[in-house]
C-alpha cells in the first residue's frame, strides 16, 4: 500500500456499547482503513465493571500480539520549555517539507507513518482554519506543537512496529477542552480507535457540530472515579518450568530402606489371579469419527439463526443466516448481510423469543464475513480443523433460512474450489436461495466448513461458501 494513498473511514458500524468499542475491529480494505471515533455519555450501575472487561479483554489480545490498548485518566500537560522547544522545531520542519511529513520521537524510525501523520495534521489543521474564526499562525503553531507532544506521550508504546493493519484503541476520560478533543481526533486520523469516556459531562455544541464523531447514552452524568490502567495486571503468568534434580547414587543401606515390598502369593492362589479386576490400557481406535446420518446433522440446526434486518424506522428490508460461534452469544453471518442493516433480530429454533440487537463487533468485507452478538448463552458448532484435505466429491448438508424459511437443510457435494477476489472458495451443491447468506455448510461430521455467502443465480447449483480457514483467523477470541 502506498502512504500518499491512505485513507481512514469513520465509524462504518454503529457503536452502541462498550463492548461493541472493544471487540470491533476496523479492517484494512485496499488502502482505506475503518476507524471508529464514538463518546460513552453518562455511567450506569455496570459502568465499572464494563470499563474491567474491556480492559482486560483488549490486554489479553494484546499480549497475544493482535492488537494495542491504553487508557488514560487525561492527557498530560505541557509545561517543559525543552518539549515546547522540540515540538516547535518539528511544527517548522513539518512547514518547511511543505507539510508532508512529521518526523516526531514516535514515527522517526517507520517513512510510512511519518507520511500518514503529516497528512493528518495538515487535514485537521485545514478543519482548524475552516471551522473556527481567527485563527491565526500561532494559534495554529500552539495547538500542532501540543498535538505532537502528546501524540509521543501517549501513543508512543501504541504505535511501535506500526503497520497499517494493526488495531491500535485509546480510551480517554473526560474530554471537554477543544484542543483535546480535535487531538482525538488527529489519531482516529492515524488509524487510531478512540472511546471518550464522558462520564461527567460531553463536548460543547460548537465541538459536536464538527460532527467528528459519535455518540452514545449509559446514563445519567456523575463523577465516577475510575482505577488507573496498568496492562501488566492482566498478564498471564507463566507457569515455572520443572526442574529436574540432579542424579544421586544411592547408598547401600539407603537402597536397602528403599527395596520394594514384594507381595508373597499363598502357594495355593499361584495362578488364579483374577483377570477381570487388571486394568487393560485403552486400545486404539476404539473412540473412531463416524460419519452421522442426515437426520443427526438437522439435529444441528438449532445452533443456526435467522436474521431479519431492519432499517431506520424499523422495517425489514431482508433476511440473512448466521452460525453460533461463540457461548457469550456471538453469531458469524456475512458482512453483507450485517452492513445491511440498522439493527437486527435474530430467532433461534426452539426459542419463541426474537432477540434484537445492534452489535456489530467485527466484519471484514473482502472475506464478507461479520460477528452480530445477541444477549443469550449459546451452543456453537465446531469449525472443522483440517484434519484431513477437503476434496472434490465430498458430502456436505447445508443450512440456512433461504427466502426466510427458516432452517432448511439441504445436501450436496463439494463440487470444485475457488478463487474469487483473492479469496478462497468452497462451492458446492446443496441447494440454496437469498437467505441463505450465513449459514452452514457441514461435513457428515458436523463440524462447520464454511459459511454460505453467495450463489449463481443463472447456473444450477453453483453455490460458494468461504473456507473453515478464513473462518478459525476470523472468529479468534469469541469461541
Amino acid at each position: 500500500m502506498n502512504e500518499e494513498n491512505y485513507k481512514v473511514r469513520h465509524n462504518v458500524m454503529n457503536i452502541t456499547s462498550l463492548s461493541a468499542f472493544t471487540n470491533i475491529i476496523g479492517g484494512l480494505n485496499g488502502n482505506c482503513k475503518d476507524v471508529y471515533f464514538v463518546r460513552a455519555l453518562g455511567v450506569n450501575g455496570a459502568y465499572l465493571k464494563e470499563i474491567e472487561n474491556m480492559d482486560r479483554l483488549l490486554s489479553e489480545r494484546m499480549f497475544s500480539g493482535f492488537s494495542r490498548y491504553n487508557r488514560i485518566e487525561a492527557l498530560p500537560p505541557l509545561d517543559s520549555q525543552t518539549d515546547i522547544e522540540y515540538y516547535s522545531n518539528c511544527y517548522a520542519e513539518w512547514n518547511r517539507n511543505g507539510r508532508k511529513t512529521m518526523a516526531v520521537k514516535s514515527t522517526m524510525d517507520n517513512e510510512m507513518l511519518k507520511e500518514i501523520a503529516g497528512s493528518a495534521c495538515d487535514t485537521l489543521c485545514r478543519l482548524f482554519r475552516s471551522r473556527f474564526p481567527n485563527v491565526t499562525d500561532t494559534i495554529e503553531k500552539n495547538l500542532v506543537v501540543k498535538l505532537l507532544f502528546w501524540y509521543d506521550r501517549v501513543c508512543g508504546d501504541l504505535i511501535r512496529g506500526w503497520n497499517p493493519r494493526m488495531s491500535v484503541k485509546l480510551a480517554v476520560k473526560d474530554i471537554v477542552k477543544k484542543q483535546e478533543y480535535l487531538f482525538c481526533y488527529f489519531l482516529t486520523l492515524t488509524g487510531i480507535d478512540v472511546l471518550l469516556l464522558q462520564g461527567s459531562g460531553d463536548i460543547n455544541s460548537q465541538l459536536e457540530e464538527l460532527c467528528l464523531s459519535g455518540k452514545f447514552i449509559l446514563g445519567s452524568y456523575e463523577h465516577v472515579a475510575t482505577e488507573p490502567f496498568h496492562a501488566e495486571k492482566y498478564k498471564k503468568t507463566e507457569r515455572e518450568p520443572y526442574k529436574k534434580e540432579p542424579y544421586k547414587k544411592a547408598k547401600p543401606e539407603d537402597q536397602e530402606k528403599t527395596k520394594p515390598e514384594v507381595l508373597e502369593i499363598p502357594p495355593k492362589q499361584r495362578g488364579k489371579i483374577d483377570l477381570s479386576r487388571v486394568e487393560r490400557p485403552s486400545q486404539p481406535g476404539r473412540n473412531v469419527r463416524r460419519e452421522k446420518e442426515f437426520e443427526e446433522l438437522a439435529l444441528l440446526a438449532s445452533s443456526v439463526v435467522m436474521i431479519a434486518i431492519h432499517d431506520n424506522k424499523g422495517g425489514i428490508i431482508g433476511t440473512g443466516s448466521g452460525i453460533m460461534v461463540g457461548r457469550q452469544g456471538y453469531i458469524l453471518t456475512n458482512n453483507h448481510v450485517a452492513s445491511g442493516g440498522r439493527f437486527y433480530s435474530v430467532r433461534i429454533e426452539d426459542d419463541e423469543q426474537i432477540y434484537k440487537t445492534d452489535e456489530v463487533i467485527k466484519y471484514n468485507s473482502v472475506l464478507d464475513l461479520a460477528v452480530i452478538r445477541i444477549d443469550r448463552q449459546l451452543k456453537p458448532i465446531p469449525v472443522y480443523k483440517g484434519r484431513e484435505k477437503l476434496v472434490r466429491g465430498q458430502k456436505v448438508v447445508a443450512i440456512g433460512s433461504p427466502l426466510g424459511l427458516f432452517n432448511s437443510v439441504s445436501n450436496g457435494i463439494i463440487s470444485g474450489f475457488r478463487t474469487i477476489d483473492n479469496v478462497d472458495m468452497i462451492q458446492f451443491t446443496a441447494p440454496i436461495s437469498h437467505g441463505s447468506s450465513g449459514g452452514a455448510v457441514l461435513n457428515m461430521y458436523g463440524d462447520v466448513i464454511g459459511i454460505s455467502t453467495a450463489g449463481i443465480d443463472s447456473g444450477q447449483n453453483i453455490n460458494l461458501a468461504v473456507g473453515y480457514e478464513s473462518i478459525h483467523n476470523f472468529i479468534r477470541g469469541f469461541e
